[in-house]
């Protein structure tokens, strides 16, 4: 019941400023956020990727205001690319972007978004990765949708995530469920409305198992989003049940989340992936994160009381 409040105060600047000024904060984002530089966040790749694990980056921000704004997320990610060039980390590391940091909620937004991601996506291609579309709110996946189908004419391992709790989403994965596409599956994270999305977790959890069944049984390449245990199974059933090898799906886990797992999994000879984000704007995301699992608000509310 917290989450959707939880949710709101993702979007109030008083709380950003109340608990961004807590001086427990910085220690518990920390556990879910590495880094604020890619100074600060290339160890952390080297680590992973030395446990055998494969990671996804994501440069935090979304409710930029400026064009000029967006020209800095981007040149952030191309940044991080060319780090990843130098050190020879292409092939482990994927980008993950959210378009409303490139601009896409600005006055021309969809055309600002797409100039601005797209030469993220050539600059991951040179280096043998690629970059994966993160979904948002409702009102912003038709214009993420055309913006993957026009990168992936020059770029078709350009990937896209979407959301099981969303009314739309077993639709979008039909579609998307063809040879050369990669899709990320996840529960969501975005308060939505009822006339939109499924608001009960059981709900939610069984349309999860049907798209991840119409993903696993098409031709394109499916990414699980999740660290539910039960849905770990479910997942890997079904991608028996379709004849899949383990190189023909992954799971992505976020980072500071279920460690032991990830190189569980990994161990088992799974396709592993942690979602690393990092930098300055930070708060949107580690709300997210607290509104998606009460474990992750339990262990925030005892990091309070500890230091209190």
């Amino acid at each position: 019941m917290l989450g959707p409040v939880i949710l709101a105060a993702s979007r109030s600047d008083r709380m950003r400023r109340l608990i961004s000024a807590a001086p427990v904060t910085k220690p518990v984002v920390d556990r879910f956020i590495p880094g604020e530089s890619v100074d600060q966040v290339v160890p952390i790749i080297q680590d992973l990727t030395a446990k055998g694990l494969e990671v996804t980056m994501d440069v935090v921000g979304e409710d930029i205001t400026t064009p000029e704004q967006a020209t800095l997320a981007r040149d952030a990610y191309l940044e991080l690319i060319d780090r990843l060039k130098r050190l020879e980390l292409g092939e482990r590391a994927e980008m993950s972007v959210k378009l409303s940091l490139f601009g896409q909620a600005l006055e021309g937004g969809h055309e600002l978004a797409l100039a601005n991601v797209r030469p993220v996506v050539e600059a991951a291609a040179a280096i043998g990765t690629t970059v994966t579309l993160d979904a948002e709110d409702h009102t912003t996946l038709d214009s993420m949708f055309a913006i993957h189908e026009e990168l992936r004419k020059d770029f078709p391992e350009t990937g896209c995530v979407i959301q099981a709790y969303l009314f739309r989403t077993e639709a979008d994965a039909r579609r998307l469920a063809e040879a050369g596409s990669r899709v990320r599956l996840v529960k969501g994270a975005y308060k939505e409305p009822a006339e939109v999305a499924y608001q009960q977790k059981a709900e939610i959890d069984k349309a999860y198992v049907r798209i991840l069944r119409i993903l696993m049984e098409g031709e394109g390449y499916p990414m699980i989003g999740s660290h539910d245990p039960r849905l770990i199974s479910i997942a890997q059933e079904l991608a028996r049940r379709a004849g899949r090898k383990p190189d023909e799906y992954e799971f992505q886990m976020l980072y500071g989340i279920r460690s032991d797992e990830h190189l569980r999994l990994a161990a088992e000879g799974h396709r592993m992936r942690v979602y690393t984000a990092y930098g300055t704007d930070w708060y949107g995301y580690f709300m997210r994160r607290l509104a998606e699992k009460p474990a992750n608000l339990l262990f925030f509310g005892r990091s309070i009381l500890t230091k209190s």
